[in-house]
């Protein structure tokens, strides 16, 4: 999938193509839905099925201290929506200049001049432009002025007793449920990124861990999990803690993951970890050998969950 950062970075071979917009965080089933119809657009138009969103979102630029947390970094964003068949991703970054957009000039700027749109796809409450004046009635209205063979709406998905949504999706992380997460997203909640070598104290600690760092800040709970590690073909049962380490006075969360296993070596290689069970709260200890006891109990709650003998 190719990705387009920035709108100055959009070019006369990306005009013309079925265009859906929206956040897509976390790329659940209501998404899914969403980028179904939006492969049958495509189809129908013989175009290239293409993605809209803007990072960061309208609501952390605007409010970035009060701006809700990620479901997914961006790179996982990505991945997901190539498993969804889009073909095109334009990120752009939302600015000053975009708060100020009428809808109007939204629509002629970027979907008429820029992307040259044969079709657009969005959720039945979609707003966009200054004050959030536009809605699907005014892009319906614009199809019709400009020869867009169709703008369509795609209605929420029901799971349980509300709709597939973020803001449930970061309910559930953020308490670690990853169960109810799962039935959001049509899959288990996993992150991906190249292992980055770490202060090795893990392997200090008797537990070596692969680690990933993000630049957001996700909603996932803190804690230690029980998990399942994929690199090149390969996969192994693990344990690992996402947070910020506060026993080695970390600052910013990451990812380490041990693996119940022999992996070789693992730095510089993409490495996607897969949730599976919450163990526990991250927490502080008093010393390292406590963290070190704490750890081999975390190891023997995974193996546990994976039904490993010890």
């Amino acid at each position: 999938m190719e990705i387009i950062r920035g709108l100055h970075n959009i070019r006369d071979r990306h005009h013309g193509c079925a265009l859906a917009i929206g956040n897509f965080d976390g790329v659940h089933l209501g998404h899914q839905a969403l980028l179904e119809r939006l492969r049958a657009q495509a189809g129908a138009c013989a175009s290239v099925p293409a993605v809209q969103s803007f990072r960061p979102t309208a609501a952390a630029w605007f409010d970035p201290d009060n701006a809700p947390p990620a479901v997914l970094p961006v790179r996982d964003t990505a991945r997901e929506l190539a498993a969804q068949g889009v073909q095109r991703w334009s990120c752009l970054r939302f600015d000053g200049r975009f708060a100020r957009f009428a809808p109007e000039t939204y629509i002629e700027e970027v979907l008429v001049r820029r992307l040259g749109v044969v079709a657009v796809i969005v959720g039945a409450d979609f707003r966009f432009g200054a004050q959030r004046a536009g809605d699907v009635a005014m892009l319906r209205a614009a199809g019709d002025a400009y020869a867009i063979t169709g703008v369509e709406s795609v209605d929420d998905v029901a799971v349980g007793e509300g709709r597939a949504s973020s803001t449930r999706l970061r309910e559930h992380l953020g308490a670690g449920d990853l169960a109810a997460a799962e039935t959001l997203l049509g899959r288990r909640y996993a992150l991906s990124g190249v292992v980055r070598s770490g202060q090795r104290l893990g392997r200090d600690l008797g537990a070596a861990t692969a680690n990933l760092g993000f630049r957001e800040r996700l909603a996932l709970r803190h804690g230690v999990y029980a998990v399942r590690m994929a690199c090149d073909g390969a996969e192994w049962p693990g344990v690992a803690n996402f947070g910020t380490r506060p026993t080695v006075g970390g600052d910013r969360p990451r990812l380490e993951a041990h693996a119940l296993a022999d992996t070789g070596a693992l730095y510089g290689r993409q490495l996607t970890v897969t949730f599976h069970q919450f163990i526990r709260a991250e927490q502080r200890f008093d010393s390292l050998d406590a963290l070190s006891r704490q750890i081999r109990a975390d190891v023997e709650a995974a193996r546990a969950h994976f039904g490993l003998s010890a």
